[in-house]
Parts: structure tokens; C-alpha cells; sequence
């Protein structure tokens, strides 16, 4: 374990006045607030700065802890914080703050998350009012320890007991109907259906053509506009994309085209996607991975998970290039 302990903030509150007079309660914090503490119970567990830690020179399982690694933890904390303040809104409840601590993996001497995220970690106020407060503060307010008070912290801890639980339920069912224009576009939607799975998003396939077939291809997209479920359209037609204009044009869902270019007239047909008439909103994405990553963007805003895995995805991406610069800079010494 490394020996810092990190409080992300979103409201002023707590400890946080005391070392900030002036700062009323409630103040919030857009972007959120870092900070940082040395582990030393004799000290009170003094507040650190980013050059106090990095002049420690902390060494843990052959890892000298750097400012790579300070960046790592920094940006983690955020993302860990914004994930689980994403979840906690569904139930009406607001994420005041709160501290999480990192640790070093033997095998691969690299940071990881070391610490268990429970009531002991943050401050939880219900609908954004802290005389309802549920986490570990009910417990250090009490003036005094009676049976009744204790039953009032044993409701509060079980309050967020049950409501944890909900955290991991979707809030609302989504989905990416695939359009292709023909079956020889299968391969190509098999990799948008793959990378919306890692979103944890359904993708229904189906075959239809806008030249050939408008009205078949109008009933479709009035059976998935029916049962009210959010929906994207992707429409995947390469040589004279019909699909994307047509849908987007005959419905109020959004719709992304995604053409299959070829080598040969990749260059030409890709125009049928981009020079769209006034009126149409029909958005063009040329990669598979891309074209999942922007429905599950748009579908993000209404569910909670999807949106967590996004911005998992991103804290991701940014400690592999993080990690890749590292390793770089060390084979050029």
C-alpha cells in the first residue's frame, strides 16, 4: 500500500472548512477537488502536496513512485470518483466527497486500486441535503452513544445497503439496431456488435435496403420506435448510402451512418454519407469501434452504466498512453 491517502471533492464540507475559513458549507467544486494525505497517525495524517510526495521518493515492489505515477493515482481518483457519483445519482443521492488509497502489483510494478470503496469512504447526503446524511459522519456526530442512537446508524448503514444494490441495475434498457444494406455488410456490423458489447449495449441486426426496399425499411424502424426503448440506428450501406438519409429523415431517433469503404471507390462513396440536404441530422463514422463508442455516448446520457463504462474506457486509455510514454522515455536514456 502506498502510505497517501486521496480525497476527491464535490462540496465543501467537513475538514475541508476548517482548513479553508472563508469557504462556506455547500461550496461546490467544478472541476472537483484533489487533495492528498500522508498516512501518519502521529502526525495526524498531514496534507500533502504533489512536490512533498514526489520528493519522498516512495519505493513500493521495485516501483519509485514518480510523476507518472502521481499523475496515474491523480487522474484515477477523478475517474473512480465521477464512476461512482454517476451510479449514486440514480438513487437521488449526491456523492459529497470522497478518499481512496492505491497500492503497487507485485508482477507487474505497476499502480492498482487498494482499497475497498464502502461507507467508511465517503460522505453521502440524499437528495443533496446533509441533514440526511447516511455514511459514517451520522456515527461521529452522535453527542452521545445510547441504544437509540446506534439503531439510527444501524438504519442509515443499512439505507445504503440496500440501495448499493440498485447501483448495478440498469436504469433504462437501450439498444443499436444495425441496419446493412446487404448480408455481404456482416462482417463489418459483427464489429460495431462487438465493441457495443464491451458498452455492455444489445445490438439487433437486420437487412434492409433504402433503394430497393423504403417501405420495408420505414417498417423496421417503426417497430423499434414502437415499444419506446432508446434507441440508435446505424445505418452500414457503402456504395450509395440510401440507408442513413432515409432513416434520418423519417425519424426523431438518432442515426449514425456507418459505411463499409472499399479500396477501389471508397473515396467516392463515402460522399453519399457526408453531403446530406438541409434538414437531416444523419451523423457519418467510418470506424466500427468509433461508431460504438458515439451511440454509446448518446445512450450514455440515460443510462448509467453505459456512461461508467465510457469513462472507465477513457481513464483506460489515458494510463495506457501514460504508461507507453514511460517505457519510451526509459528505453531512450
Amino acid at each position: 500500500m502506498i502510505p497517501v491517502e486521496w480525497v476527491c471533492r464535490r462540496v465543501a464540507t467537513g475538514s475541508f472548512l476548517k482548513r479553508n475559513p472563508g469557504v462556506k458549507e455547500g461550496y461546490r467544486f467544478s472541476p472537483l477537488k484533489m487533495e492528498m494525505f500522508f498516512k501518519d497517525d502521529a502526525n495526524n495524517d498531514p496534507q500533502w502536496s504533489e512536490e512533498q510526495l514526489l520528493e519522498a521518493k516512495l519505493c513500493l515492489a521495485g516501483l519509485t513512485i514518480g510523476q507518472c505515477e502521481v499523475d496515474i493515482m491523480s487522474r484515477s481518483t477523478v475517474a473512480i470518483f465521477e464512476i461512482v457519483e454517476k451510479a449514486w445519482a440514480t438513487q437521488n443521492c449526491s456523492l459529497v466527497d470522497m478518499k481512496i488509497e492505491f497500492g503497487v502489483s507485485v508482477k507487474r510494478r505497476e499502480i492498482v486500486l487498494a482499497d475497498v470503496i464502502d461507507n467508511d469512504s465517503w460522505r453521502l447526503w440524499p437528495a443533496g441535503d446533509r441533514s440526511q446524511q447516511t455514511d459514517k459522519q451520522v456515527y461521529r456526530e452522535l453527542k452521545e452513544v445510547t441504544p437509540e442512537a446506534m439503531q439510527m446508524v444501524k438504519r442509515s448503514f443499512e439505507w445504503v445497503s440496500e440501495r448499493v444494490k440498485l447501483l448495478l441495475e440498469p436504469q433504462a434498457s437501450s439498444r443499436v439496431v444495425l441496419l446493412m444494406g446487404s448480408t455481404s455488410d456482416v462482417a463489418h456490423c459483427e464489429k460495431i456488435r462487438k465493441a457495443c458489447a464491451s458498452y455492455g449495449i444489445p445490438c439487433v441486426l437486420r437487412v434492409t435496403s433504402a433503394h430497393k426496399g423504403p417501405d420495408e425499411t420505414l417498417r423496421i424502424k417503426a417497430e423499434y420506435e414502437g415499444d419506446g426503448i432508446p434507441t440508435v440506428f446505424v445505418a452500414v450501406a457503402g456504395r450509395s448510402n440510401g440507408l442513413g438519409p432515409v432513416m434520418s429523415g423519417n425519424t426523431a431517433y438518432p442515426v449514425i451512418s456507418c459505411p463499409p469503404l472499399t479500396p477501389d471507390w471508397g473515396p467516392q462513396d463515402v460522399w453519399s454519407s457526408l453531403r446530406m440536404p438541409s434538414g437531416l441530422g444523419c451523423s457519418t463514422v467510418l470506424s466500427p469501434e468509433a461508431c460504438a463508442q458515439f451511440a454509446a455516448q448518446i445512450l450514455g446520457l440515460r443510462d448509467h452504466l453505459v456512461w461508467c463504462k465510457l469513462r472507465a474506457s477513457m481513464l483506460n486509455t489515458w494510463v495506457s498512453l501514460k504508461l507507453a510514454d514511460k517505457k519510451l522515455q526509459a528505453c531512450s536514456l
